[in-house]
């Protein structure tokens, strides 16, 4: 038998699952600072009051929105952790970009959030930038798993490929524009990889 208590708190889940929801596409559509929490109120549907039950503020829907996102697996980052792509690929997929319902392109999330709270003491500008920061790790360690003995600096140069490419998609308006960026990622890779059983990045003799 389901209790009342029980009850308010599936409720409870819905709701928060819908304002998230709505939350997601608007934010998507416009912009977080363009899109007030009236607005995801009207979307969810939830009441004004309902909302402010699951989000006190503002800021921590859009942290709660962004950590969804990374959690969701559907972001650029996501790929990097799927253990049935070999290393390689998993950083070459990097430059596709994620599948969306969205009519437009829309980039890197995190990117967006970071340039739309510029002050990197806002809780969403340091969110932003530690998923960005998580993004390098996971490369440094693909890498370094493919056998390369100074794995930062590739991984460094491959995630800055990777969000150049992803924002001028989105401004373009072209979601096959990673491909620029992948053949320069597969020659980074090609030069610093071993070969012929070499360490990376040194020439075979």
């Amino acid at each position: 038998m389901v209790t009342a208590k029980e009850t308010t708190q599936q409720r409870g889940r819905g709701a928060r699952e819908r304002i998230l929801a709505a939350a997601d596409r608007l934010f998507a559509q416009q912009g977080i600072t363009a899109t007030g929490m009236e607005q995801v109120a009207e979307e969810a549907p939830v009441s004004k009051r309902t909302l402010y039950v699951h989000f006190r503020t503002k800021s921590d829907l859009v942290i709660a929105h962004l950590q969804a996102l990374a959690s969701s697996g559907k972001t650029l980052e996501g790929v990097l952790t799927l253990a049935e792509l070999s290393p390689r690929e998993r950083i070459l997929r990097l430059f596709d970009q994620p599948a969306t319902d969205l009519a437009s392109v829309r980039g890197c999330p995190f990117i967006d959030a970071a340039a739309e709270f510029p002050d990197p003491a806002s809780p969403i500008h340091a969110y932003a930038r530690e998923q960005k920061l998580l993004m390098v790790r996971l490369v440094t360690a693909l890498v370094a798993e493919l056998g390369c003995v100074e794995p930062a600096a590739l991984a460094e140069q491959l995630v800055t490929l990777a969000d150049g490419a992803a924002s001028r998609a989105m401004v373009l308006n072209e979601p096959d524009y990673g491909r620029h960026a992948r053949a320069a990622a597969q020659t980074l890779l090609e030069h610093a990889l071993p070969r012929d059983g070499s360490a990376c990045g040194e020439v075979p003799t």
